[in-house]
Protein backbone atom coordinates (compact mmCIF):
# COMPACT_ATOMS: atom_id res chain seq x y z
CA UNK A 1 0.00 0.00 0.00
CA UNK A 2 2.94 2.34 1.07
CA UNK A 3 4.51 1.57 -2.65
CA UNK A 4 1.06 2.41 -4.16
CA UNK A 5 0.27 5.40 -2.10
CA UNK A 6 4.26 6.89 -3.56
CA UNK A 7 2.43 7.26 -7.05
CA UNK A 8 -0.19 9.24 -6.49
CA UNK A 9 1.07 12.53 -7.71
CA UNK A 10 2.29 10.48 -10.78
CA UNK A 11 -1.29 8.93 -11.21
CA UNK A 12 -2.96 12.41 -10.89
CA UNK A 13 -0.50 14.24 -12.87
CA UNK A 14 -1.59 11.23 -15.94
CA UNK A 15 -4.86 12.03 -15.28
CA UNK A 16 -4.72 15.87 -15.09
CA UNK A 17 -2.95 15.49 -18.16
CA UNK A 18 -4.60 13.94 -20.47
CA UNK A 19 -7.81 16.50 -19.86
CA UNK A 20 -5.56 19.59 -19.29
CA UNK A 21 -1.98 19.10 -20.75
CA UNK A 22 1.25 19.36 -19.19
CA UNK A 23 0.75 22.94 -17.53
CA UNK A 24 -1.84 22.05 -15.36
CA UNK A 25 -0.89 18.51 -14.78
CA UNK A 26 2.81 20.03 -13.17
CA UNK A 27 0.46 21.74 -10.83
CA UNK A 28 -1.84 19.02 -10.21
CA UNK A 29 1.09 16.66 -9.29
CA UNK A 30 2.56 19.62 -7.21
CA UNK A 31 -0.05 20.28 -5.30
CA UNK A 32 -0.91 16.43 -5.22
CA UNK A 33 2.63 16.00 -3.45
CA UNK A 34 2.24 18.51 -0.66
CA UNK A 35 -0.66 17.04 0.12
CA UNK A 36 0.62 13.84 0.32
CA UNK A 37 3.47 14.92 2.43
CA UNK A 38 1.49 17.06 4.62
CA UNK A 39 -1.00 14.19 5.44
CA UNK A 40 2.10 11.81 5.79
CA UNK A 41 3.32 14.28 8.38
CA UNK A 42 -0.06 15.07 10.26
CA UNK A 43 -0.42 10.83 10.62
CA UNK A 44 3.29 10.08 11.44
CA UNK A 45 4.85 13.27 12.91
CA UNK A 46 7.90 12.27 10.53
CA UNK A 47 9.06 12.36 6.79
CA UNK A 48 11.45 10.35 5.11
CA UNK A 49 14.35 11.95 3.46
CA UNK A 50 13.70 10.24 0.21
CA UNK A 51 10.07 11.84 0.42
CA UNK A 52 11.64 15.57 1.02
CA UNK A 53 14.26 15.05 -1.81
CA UNK A 54 10.97 13.70 -4.45
CA UNK A 55 9.03 16.94 -3.40
CA UNK A 56 11.75 19.56 -3.62
CA UNK A 57 12.80 18.13 -6.61
CA UNK A 58 9.12 18.22 -8.18
CA UNK A 59 8.73 21.42 -6.49
CA UNK A 60 11.99 22.47 -8.17
CA UNK A 61 11.59 21.46 -11.72
CA UNK A 62 7.72 21.53 -11.75
CA UNK A 63 7.73 25.26 -10.79
CA UNK A 64 10.50 26.04 -13.44
CA UNK A 65 8.15 24.25 -15.84
CA UNK A 66 5.01 26.66 -14.82
CA UNK A 67 7.33 29.41 -14.60
CA UNK A 68 9.37 29.34 -17.93
CA UNK A 69 6.43 27.87 -19.36
CA UNK A 70 8.62 25.24 -20.77
CA UNK A 71 8.28 20.90 -20.18
CA UNK A 72 11.28 20.09 -20.50
CA UNK A 73 12.30 20.59 -17.04
CA UNK A 74 9.39 18.53 -15.55
CA UNK A 75 11.25 15.83 -18.15
CA UNK A 76 14.12 16.21 -16.73
CA UNK A 77 12.77 15.46 -12.62
CA UNK A 78 12.82 11.44 -13.13
CA UNK A 79 16.07 11.62 -14.25
CA UNK A 80 17.53 13.55 -11.88
CA UNK A 81 15.48 11.40 -9.01
CA UNK A 82 16.54 8.13 -10.34
CA UNK A 83 20.67 9.16 -10.97
CA UNK A 84 20.62 11.02 -7.43
CA UNK A 85 18.84 7.31 -6.10
CA UNK A 86 21.99 5.53 -7.79
CA UNK A 87 24.10 8.10 -6.47
CA UNK A 88 22.99 7.23 -3.21
CA UNK A 89 23.86 3.36 -3.76
CA UNK A 90 27.15 3.64 -5.67
CA UNK A 91 28.49 6.04 -2.59
CA UNK A 92 26.31 4.34 0.31
CA UNK A 93 29.27 2.15 1.18
CA UNK A 94 31.62 4.76 1.84
CA UNK A 95 29.67 5.71 4.70
CA UNK A 96 29.64 3.26 6.87
CA UNK A 97 30.77 0.79 5.58
CA UNK A 98 27.40 -1.34 4.18
CA UNK A 99 25.22 -1.43 1.87
CA UNK A 100 22.07 0.90 0.66
CA UNK A 101 20.12 -2.27 0.17
CA UNK A 102 21.23 -4.18 3.19
CA UNK A 103 20.77 -0.76 5.40
CA UNK A 104 17.49 -0.79 3.51
CA UNK A 105 16.45 -4.65 3.52
CA UNK A 106 18.69 -5.91 6.38
CA UNK A 107 16.22 -6.34 8.85
CA UNK A 108 14.09 -8.30 6.48
CA UNK A 109 16.36 -10.95 4.61
CA UNK A 110 19.86 -12.26 5.89
CA UNK A 111 22.46 -12.51 2.42
CA UNK A 112 25.97 -13.41 2.42
CA UNK A 113 27.40 -10.17 1.68
CA UNK A 114 28.46 -10.40 -1.84
CA UNK A 115 24.77 -10.71 -2.71
CA UNK A 116 24.13 -7.62 -0.57
CA UNK A 117 26.79 -6.06 -2.67
CA UNK A 118 25.61 -7.58 -5.87
CA UNK A 119 21.93 -6.24 -5.12
CA UNK A 120 23.36 -2.84 -4.70
CA UNK A 121 25.63 -2.86 -8.24
CA UNK A 122 22.34 -3.83 -9.29
CA UNK A 123 19.95 -0.93 -7.87
CA UNK A 124 22.79 1.70 -8.67
CA UNK A 125 22.67 0.33 -12.56
CA UNK A 126 18.85 0.17 -12.70
CA UNK A 127 18.80 4.04 -11.47
CA UNK A 128 21.22 5.49 -14.17
CA UNK A 129 19.67 3.15 -16.91
CA UNK A 130 16.02 4.37 -15.99
CA UNK A 131 17.39 7.88 -15.84
CA UNK A 132 19.09 7.40 -19.34
CA UNK A 133 16.13 5.79 -20.84
CA UNK A 134 13.50 8.68 -19.97
CA UNK A 135 15.77 11.38 -21.21
CA UNK A 136 15.73 9.59 -24.35
CA UNK A 137 11.81 8.85 -24.58
CA UNK A 138 11.83 12.29 -23.37
CA UNK A 139 13.51 13.70 -26.81
CA UNK A 140 12.78 11.18 -29.03
CA UNK A 141 9.44 10.53 -28.55
CA UNK A 142 6.43 13.42 -28.26
CA UNK A 143 4.92 14.33 -25.13
CA UNK A 144 2.13 12.18 -24.84
CA UNK A 145 4.41 9.38 -25.35
CA UNK A 146 6.58 10.57 -22.53
CA UNK A 147 3.84 10.76 -20.71
CA UNK A 148 2.39 7.50 -20.70
CA UNK A 149 5.98 6.22 -20.62
CA UNK A 150 6.42 8.32 -17.07
CA UNK A 151 3.59 6.18 -15.64
CA UNK A 152 3.53 2.51 -17.20
CA UNK A 153 7.02 2.64 -18.32
CA UNK A 154 8.93 3.65 -15.45
CA UNK A 155 6.27 1.95 -13.18
CA UNK A 156 6.80 -1.64 -15.14
CA UNK A 157 10.49 -1.44 -15.23
CA UNK A 158 10.56 -0.48 -10.97
CA UNK A 159 8.06 -3.66 -10.37
CA UNK A 160 9.82 -6.45 -12.97
CA UNK A 161 13.39 -4.88 -11.86
CA UNK A 162 11.48 -5.63 -7.60
CA UNK A 163 10.49 -9.14 -9.01
CA UNK A 164 13.79 -10.08 -10.37
CA UNK A 165 15.65 -8.99 -7.48
CA UNK A 166 13.38 -10.71 -5.06
CA UNK A 167 13.45 -13.60 -7.24
CA UNK A 168 17.54 -12.89 -7.03
CA UNK A 169 17.12 -12.91 -3.06
CA UNK A 170 15.38 -16.01 -2.63
CA UNK A 171 18.14 -18.02 -4.20
CA UNK A 172 20.46 -16.75 -1.43
CA UNK A 173 18.47 -16.84 1.35
CA UNK A 174 19.51 -19.39 3.95
CA UNK A 175 17.19 -22.53 4.53
CA UNK A 176 14.72 -22.20 7.28
CA UNK A 177 15.41 -24.51 10.17
CA UNK A 178 12.87 -27.12 10.61
CA UNK A 179 10.18 -26.82 12.67
CA UNK A 180 11.51 -29.04 16.17
CA UNK A 181 15.16 -28.94 15.83
CA UNK A 182 17.11 -26.86 18.05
Amino acid sequence: MKLIASFFPIILFFIAYQSHGIYVATGVAMAAALAQTGWHWLRHRQLEKMHLLTLGLLLLFGGMTLAFQDPTFIKWKPTVVNWLFGLAFLLAPLFGGITLTERLMGQAAQLPQPVWQRLNQAWTLFFFAVGGLNLWVAYRFDEQTWVNFKLFGLLGLTFAFIIAQSLYMARHMPPEASAGEP
